[in-house]
């Protein structure tokens, strides 16, 4: 079944203890395309670009298999962001952004992209993410990614859009910011009275939770040696997840928990390396041979046993 991820191409300078690159590929529609096509042969990306962007870019995304029919260029340039990572690679510093062409996009779905079966809205004005919804037609799952800017500063939009859409995707800060609830798990349960059905909550080296009204899951993260670049984590764990419930056809708990597997390998992958390098030349036997490992290690198969 398709996947339609709306969000943005971007180019990215990226610093970190491990060494630094200028305008390198990125963006949340970029990350998310590269994890979701490793499972879905047919993705589908709604972006703009500016006029300035490398054709090695477009060519390379194309080579993988992955629909660029929505992908708009502009005259002038591509959004750019500048960042730096300290050495708990925590929230980075942002050193600079420039919005450029991405700062008057608005999203128009390709007629044939509007039938897609799985709708990602990448962390972008609610807004524009509402005028999504309204676009595609009688998908089976829409989901959304959003961000502490969005929750302070357009929070009746986003309340809005929560309406609207099926999954959503925050981290566990936004959890409480949306919900004013310090208590993760009951801030949780008050995001879903405001409409999704499900919510996936990202807690970094702490794994992810999917919390549904009736079911939870929880996750531990894969245990990395080396984080080079966290860029992209959340949207390569998203496409992936995505991905990988489109290959199957169908939602349900179990469906679910192991779509979550599927992008905590991906993203677990993606962050060792900088940009999408180590995106790009994934391939499905790598995450099989990391997802062996890490049923391995998180399994609890001792007999029962008193205390």
């Amino acid at each position: 079944m398709s996947v339609l991820i709306v969000g943005s191409v971007a180019l990215d300078s990226v610093a970190t203890p491990y060494g630094k690159v200028d305008d390198a590929l990125g963006g949340s529609a970029t990350y998310f395309s590269l994890a979701a096509r490793l499972f879905s042969p047919d993705v589908n990306v709604v972006a703009v670009i500016g006029d300035d962007f490398p054709e090695k870019h477009t060519q390379m995304l194309l080579g993988k298999g992955i629909n660029l029919d929505g992908l708009m260029t502009s005259e002038g340039k591509t959004f750019r962001w500048a960042g730096k990572y300290s050495e708990d690679f925590g929230d980075p510093e942002t050193l600079d952004t420039q919005l450029n062409v991405f700062e008057t996009f608005a999203p128009v779905l390709p007629e044939h992209y509007c039938g897609s079966s799985f709708v990602f809205l990448g962390n972008i004005d609610p807004t524009l993410q509402r005028q999504v919804v309204k676009q595609v037609k009688s998908p089976m799952l829409v989901a959304a990614d959003t961000m502490n800017f969005w929750i302070e500063g357009k929070l009746d939009e986003l309340k809005a859009l929560l309406s609207d859409i099926d999954m959503l995707l925050i981290n566990a800060l936004e959890v409480r910011m949306l919900s004013g609830n310090k208590s993760l798990l009951a801030g949780a349960r008050d995001v879903l009275k405001m409409g999704p059905e499900i919510l996936i909550v990202k807690r970094g080296e702490s794994g992810v939770m999917v919390i549904t009204e009736d079911d939870i899951f929880v996750l531990p993260a894969y245990p990395i040696e080396q984080v080079v670049d966290p860029t992209g984590a959340g949207d390569s764990f998203a496409g992936a997840f995505m991905g990988y419930l489109a290959s199957r056809g169908k939602i349900d708990f179990v469906e679910l928990k192991r779509a979550v597997v599927a992008g905590s390998i991906v993203a677990s992958m993606n962050v060792e390396g900088f940009s999408v390098h180590k995106l790009a030349e994934l391939t499905i036997d790598d995450i099989a041979a990391r997802m062996k490992e890490f049923r391995e290690i998180t399994s609890f198969t001792v007999p029962e046993f008193d205390l």
